[in-house]
């Protein structure tokens, strides 16, 4: 009963804003099934080599820090709402376009332009959540909008294997429809709202002296933290590109099994993660919760290297997804407490380039160890990795945040 009681109170007290930014990106991501099937879509469909796939997969973790960075820059300068709304509706031609290129390079390019408009939207979307949130809910907050990726990205990929059964163009088309719907609503709901923000915020730069605040790129404790997120990154996103061709060459799982598999872990996280989050925020300090889901994401991983039934795949996408649960939304309020008053955009954006950058290694780095070691050293590797990460975040984050003490102890 007190395990409900903390899970019905963990949606308690959220603003209306947040529930719509949450119900964006649920429309958005519940099209994000091109994603996971790009590495399949280019060697099974495309007839690319793992190796040349890997490193056509890099341009997206390309286009994401360049978009990451001109998002957080300009976020600063012309405010979350107009990045978020040109970011959805400009993709919405880009994904049209990418079925029609059919080279490495073709491929590359075009995967290169819509990644770097579709992650505009990142630090944009972070600092609206900051904005519209009150300051003890910034986790939750963080955390019902991770929620909503995860239920649109538990139907997404659940309906993009079957899709791709079919045609892999129909990907494309549904992440197109579904960006196109989410500008749509954002626009709708946040037009006005935008404009009373502005008037408010021009009252507050009149009644007082702005501060000017330093740069993230000169804040060398959020440089070495961001850095360590950058490494989770390059552990974590496997998910994305290397697991799926892992899952397709060595377990032998059909695409509608591995889109009900990645279905799944949305749904897990759905299900589980404002619960979880809850408790963590009640019993467990950032240090201790970030510890423990690096910890065991590493350790799902690893699981991989000593076998891969079914079962043990089902385990395996069961810890990702607790681990997840207790680092990702965490990593996002560290880094809020972390920004000024008038600089959130640029260190949400200097952090999503962390994450972005492992979209570059990820895909080369795994496929290349896959193709030359063997898939069980890429996950005993990835799980030690881990480990070492999960223990240099425990002493980390309190070295960076130590001054808010009630957040920390």
């Amino acid at each position: 009963m007190k395990l409900l009681h903390i899970y019905a109170s963990s949606y308690k007290g959220l603003s209306k804003e947040s529930w719509m930014l949450a119900l964006v990106m649920l429309i958005n991501r519940a099209g994000s099934m091109v994603l996971p099937f790009l590495g399949v879509y280019m060697t099974a469909h495309l007839k690319f080599s793992i190796e040349h796939t890997g490193i056509v997969l890099s341009f997206f973790g390309i286009g994401s820090v360049i978009g990451s960075w001109i998002g957080g820059f300009i976020t600063d300068k012309i405010g979350e709402y107009k990045v978020q709304y040109l970011s959805l509706l400009l993709s919405v031609p880009l994904f049209c376009l990418i079925p029609l290129f059919k080279t490495e390079v073709g491929v590359a390019a075009i995967i290169l332009i819509q990644s770097i408009v579709s992650d505009s939207f990142r630090p944009a979307n972070s600092v609206a959540i900051t904005k519209y949130a009150k300051p003890e809910n910034i986790t939750r907050a963080f955390s019902l909008n991770r929620m909503a990726v995860n239920l649109g990205f538990s139907i997404g990929p659940a309906l993009g294997g079957i899709l791709s059964a079919i045609s892999y163009e129909f990907l494309f088309f549904s992440n197109a429809l579904a960006a196109l719907l989410a500008g749509i609503l954002y626009i709708i709901f946040f037009r006005k709202r935008n404009k009373l923000a502005k008037l408010k915020a021009r009252k507050v730069k009149e009644a007082i002296e702005i501060k000017k605040e330093n740069s993230p790129y000169q804040d060398n404790k959020f440089l070495i933290y961001c850095f360590l997120c950058m490494l989770f990154s390059i552990c974590f996103f496997q998910l994305f590109s290397t697991l799926t061709i892992f899952y397709t060459d060595t377990a032998h799982l059909s695409q509608q099994n591995i889109g009900y598999l990645l279905g799944y872990s949305g749904f897990i996280v759905v299900l589980l993660e404002m619960g979880l989050v809850q408790i963590a925020e009640k019993y467990l300090s950032l240090a201790r919760t970030m510890f423990l889901g690096t910890f065991i994401c590493g350790l799902s991983y690893a699981m991989l290297g000593f076998d891969y039934s079914i079962i043990t795949l089902v385990i395996s996408m069961t810890l990702l997804s607790i681990g997840e649960i207790w680092a990702l939304p965490f990593m996002s309020t560290i880094t809020a407490l972390r920004s000024g008053k008038n600089n959130k955009g640029a260190y949400m954006g200097l952090n999503g380039i962390s994450f972005s950058i492992a979209f570059i290694v990820t895909p080369y780095l795994g496929t290349l160890i896959a193709e030359k070691l063997g898939f069980t050293v890429l996950w005993i590797g990835t799980g030690v990795l881990a480990t070492l990460i999960a223990i240099a975040f425990y002493f980390i984050v309190p070295w960076m945040i130590k001054d808010n003490k009630e957040i920390v102890d």
